[in-house]
């Protein structure tokens, strides 16, 4: 039998989210500053963070099962109830929650840096492609949509 719990890994799973914050926030320091160097290294703290959580999750997915509940975070919220688990488990539990949602946002917000920064090199690419898509504006004021690539003379 095993004697695993779904709250066992609870306080690894709070320090690694928290380690996995502050990795963000790193990521965002790195979107911000556009420092592709800095950005890859981060990433690669990043998975490995992630990968740690995973396993925990899924070790805690595991118990739960193992004891009749499903193994999501609603099963972890029926199991707390029906255990009658003591209030350090609760108090930890919603920590965790309030951790990933910290998460969730952090991770949004580094979405839409990361989106902002692909439309920049898109439009970047698009002007140095002189496709027709790229607006500029003319002496007159008015956007013009048509350029033509120009010859390099070499010589």
């Amino acid at each position: 039998m095993n004697n695993e719990t779904p709250a066992q890994s609870l306080k690894q799973e709070i320090s690694l989210t928290a380690q996995l914050i502050d990795v963000l926030k790193q990521e965002q320091a790195q979107l911000i500053a556009a420092d592709i160097n800095g950005l890859v290294a981060v990433t690669e703290d990043k998975s490995r963070v992630v990968a740690q959580i995973s396993a925990l999750t899924a070790q805690r997915y595991r118990a739960l099962a193992n004891v009749g509940f499903d193994g999501m975070e609603s099963g972890m919220q029926a199991w707390m109830q029906s255990s009658g688990q003591a209030a350090e488990i609760e108090q930890s539990w919603r920590e965790l929650l309030k951790l990933a949602q910290s998460v969730k946002a952090i991770n949004s917000t580094n979405g839409l840096l990361i989106s902002k920064h692909m439309t920049h090199t898109q439009q970047a690419l698009n002007v140095l492609r002189g496709n027709p898509g790229s607006n500029f504006y003319g002496p007159d004021g008015q956007a013009k949509s048509t350029l033509r690539p120009r010859g390099l003379v070499v010589g």
